[in-house]
């Protein structure tokens, strides 16, 4: 690993740090104990466990179920974004499942999920929230991303890795609602991405995540984008040996 990115605080808390490309770094380990070894990033987006105890699909029970993967990490238990607060700008989504946790600042952005079809008769919400702690106005952003259906989104063919994953461009929307930061911290990283979409821009990016099988395919999605940067963009440099 490059002096760069040796921190002996870090090292210590976490089980594995992959650094990808300079300034692109994927932590194994518990969001809680690895953010104070960290610096500061201009933003945090993040899509963490909702608290709702999701763990397969269908329509029965109260319970948000999706019967081929497995119980999302922490989410059996109310997710508290006290830690969180303490960056001045982050924006997280599912927030309305811990809207009572949050300060009364800051506002609410929705997904339109269905983007333009009627809405169907599955159990599962036809928009999702995310709370940004700046100013400004409430905005939405429509996108039709129902089980298989995906229109717009460049993902159709793709398979989805995480029961809560979400489109590329919705969390390059999120970097947008953010004031277009250049290090995004993501410190519930899922299947990764939020790192997908911020190498694609050329962004720096750290991501942490407590799941060992969701860490590697993280790291294998960042890596492939990483390996298929858009033309007018400058991607982040591969580190140096």
């Amino acid at each position: 690993m490059s002096a760069e990115y040796q921190n002996a605080d870090l090292m210590a808390k976490a089980k594995r740090v992959e650094v990808l490309a300079e300034g692109v770094v994927c932590i194994l380990g518990d969001s809680l104990e690895v953010l104070p070894t960290l610096e500061r990033f201009d933003a945090v987006v993040t899509d963490p466990p909702y608290g709702i105890g999701y763990v397969h699909s269908g329509k029965s029970g109260g319970k948000w179920h999706r019967s081929n993967v497995k119980p999302i990490e922490n989410d059996n238990k109310p997710f508290d974004p006290t830690f969180l607060l303490q960056f001045e700008n982050v924006l997280m989504w599912g927030a309305d499942h811990f809207a009572q946790r949050l300060p009364a600042t800051g506002r609410f952005l929705a997904w339109n999920k269905l983007g333009d079809l009627q809405p169907m008769g599955d159990s599962f919400g036809n928009v999702e929230f995310a709370w940004h702690s700046k100013k400004g106005k409430a905005d939405l952003f429509s996108m039709t991303w129902k089980g298989i259906i995906r229109v717009g989104s460049g993902e159709q063919g793709d398979y989805r890795h995480h029961p809560s994953q979400k489109p590329i461009a919705l969390m390059q929307w999120c970097f947008e609602q953010t004031g277009n930061p250049q290090s995004i911290l993501d410190p519930f990283m899922g299947s990764g991405t939020t790192g997908v979409a911020a190498v694609k821009l050329g962004r720096r990016f750290t991501g942490i995540e407590i799941d060992e099988g969701y860490f590697d395919i993280a790291c294998r999605r960042i890596e492939a984008a990483l390996k298929q940067p858009d033309f007018f963009i400058d991607p982040p440099k591969p580190m140096k040996q």
